[in-house]
């Protein structure tokens, strides 16, 4: 047990001055703190209150990077406590703007990094890492940092916000996570050019070398980490759906921008199902962007209208593709091979046009490009529905499809809205509207709780399709009324012990746990949830 200083400098172990005066006695403590014991709900009143003295959100951001740094517990207390507000800083769309300034506003080191110069010796690196126990690791290579693209070691800023999720909105202890950078250059040439960037200096790593590098990292985690889930974070399109492919049937992991967003898009397709009055299986829905969440979505929903009686076939037809140069059908040239199996046959058309012929009941952007989702789209969509359902992904708020504002307006108050990047309430026509945050948070960490708790082998496709139907049941009518097809984000804890639960239960039927669970899996998850408390 530490003692004196290095208690109050272990950022795990530090009450700071919570410490009671018999524990200021028993570890060394008089004279290095204040006369007050401030306990925890104290010490976050004063960390609220220095946090909002902040001008702007990257000044928030760089304050609870250091807060983290310093006390684990409060950090997380204070996170857990004011979610609404907090998640926004430390993860989209703060992060963003952090990762572009990762080098600028670099503090102290967080996380693992991983170069081409540690080919053979990547074992020995994992074995670097101070603790031992992990179960999470969230790895990015830096190429497709949100909407922002290739921000080099830079990105790791979305593996830490990401681990700070886990733990703050499943419970996942902190030493059982662990960030990684796979940092194989980057060919953003303006931070390499940049005197203060922190990462490898060359040409991005490509090819045979970067794939066996990367393959070398996951070998590695199953030899030094056998308990470890692999989430692939930002991965270039190409190479997420490759590494899915290739490592998604024999190691523990997945990937969060295709598989957690196609659940969390799904879920809210569900939600508004029950606004509409439609029937989720005669459903229409259309895609603006052919990208791995836009990919990964449309198949998660064959496999939800196929779970509803369709047959695959049927499943694809419900679904259509807008690439750049508008509605992508069977005669296209050079069509993505994941999005082939929606390439139908139909004469070519604009985005409008397409809308107007097709009459999507769901229009699902995830383009990564600010303003796509014009005025003219949106009021096409109203004018072939009643409530039109209109689900913008790209995050931060600078590169979504539309604003919340925007699409009431263009909808004149009809849309049933939802966005990746969090955006406040909007008035229009004397009504309030609270538009719903399709926030990966929902999903994930409680992919992750589940694995944990039952030591699963895999993670499956069934274990996404059980969150997205756990999520929407979880939306009260209450939420419903204010236009929401998502919880409140309060409630983020709650959705991920219910997401834990179907996980463990999909892995018993699936046959990839080892292990007996307690009948009451209930009780056993929430026991195994961290709880930051002094």
């Amino acid at each position: 047990m530490k003692v004196g200083k290095a208690l109050l400098d272990d950022p795990a172990c530090t009450k700071s001055t919570a410490f009671t005066r018999e524990e200021r006695i028993r570890f060394g403590l008089r004279g290095l703190l204040p006369y007050d014991v401030a306990n925890i709900s104290k010490q976050k009143e004063r960390v609220l209150e220095n946090m909002r003295r902040k001008n702007n959100n990257i000044e928030k951001y760089i304050f609870l990077s250091a807060l983290l740094d310093r006390n684990q517990r409060l950090f997380y207390r204070t996170m857990i406590d004011h979610m609404e507000e907090i998640m926004p800083l430390v993860y989209t769309p703060t992060v963003g703007e952090a990762c572009k300034e990762f080098a600028h506003i670099f503090r102290r080191p967080q996380g693992l990094y991983i170069t081409p110069e540690d080919r053979g010796e990547i074992g020995n690196v994992l074995g670097n890492w101070p603790e031992k126990d992990i179960r999470v690791i969230v790895v990015t290579d830096g190429e497709r940092i949100l909407g922002l693209g290739d921000l080099g070691a830079n990105g790791m800023g979305i593996p830490i916000g990401k681990v700070a999720l886990y733990v703050a909105c499943a419970g996942i202890h902190p030493a059982h996570c662990m960030p990684v950078m796979l940092d194989v250059g980057t060919n953003n040439q303006s931070l390499r050019e940049d005197p203060l960037y922190l990462g490898y200096p060359f040409a991005r790593l490509e090819g045979g070398a970067y794939l066996s590098l990367v393959d070398e990292f996951v070998r590695a985690v199953q030899t030094r980490l056998p308990k470890a889930l692999i989430q692939f974070e930002d991965f270039l399109t190409p190479n997420a759906f490759n590494f899915l492919d290739n490592y998604g049937t024999e190691v523990r992991c997945f990937n969060d921008d295709i598989q957690g967003t196609a659940a969390v898009t799904l879920a809210g397709v569900y939600t508004s199902c029950r606004i509409t009055q439609k029937k989720f299986s005669d459903l229409t829905i259309m895609f603006l962007g052919t990208g791995s969440a836009a990919g990964g979505t449309a198949e998660l929903m064959v496999a939800a209208f196929c779970a509803q009686g369709l047959s695959e076939q049927q499943a694809r037809e419900r679904l259509w593709f807008i690439d750049r140069k508008g509605l992508v059908v069977s005669t296209n040239e050079k069509i993505k091979p994941r999005i082939q199996p929606y390439a139908h046959a139909h004469v070519s058309c604009d985005f409008v046009d397409a809308i107007a012929d097709i009459k999507p009941d769901v229009l699902i952007g995830a383009t990564g490009v600010a303003g796509t989702f014009t005025e003219q789209v949106v009021r096409q969509m109203a004018a072939v529905n009643e409530r039109p359902v209109i689900i913008a992904l790209s995050n931060p708020t600078s590169h979504t499809e539309c604003t919340a504002e925007e699409a009431y307006r263009w909808s004149d108050g009809r849309v049933i809205f939802a966005s990746g990047s969090p955006f406040e309430s909007v008035y229009y026509k004397n009504q309030c509207f609270e538009p719903a945050q399709g926030n990966n948070a929902y999903i994930f960490p409680g992919i992750g709780l589940g694995v944990c708790v039952s030591s699963a082998r895999l993670i499956t496709p069934n274990m996404f399709l059980s969150a997205a139907e756990v999520l929407s049941n979880l939306v009260t009518e209450e939420e419903i009324a204010k236009g929401a097809v998502y919880p409140s984000l309060t409630r983020v804890r709650e959705v991920s012990r219910a997401i834990a639960k179907a996980v463990c239960q999909v892995a018993i039927q699936e046959g990839f746990i080892d292990k007996e669970l307690p009948q009451n899996l209930d009780e056993h998850i929430q026991s195994f949830m961290y709880e930051p408390n002094y």
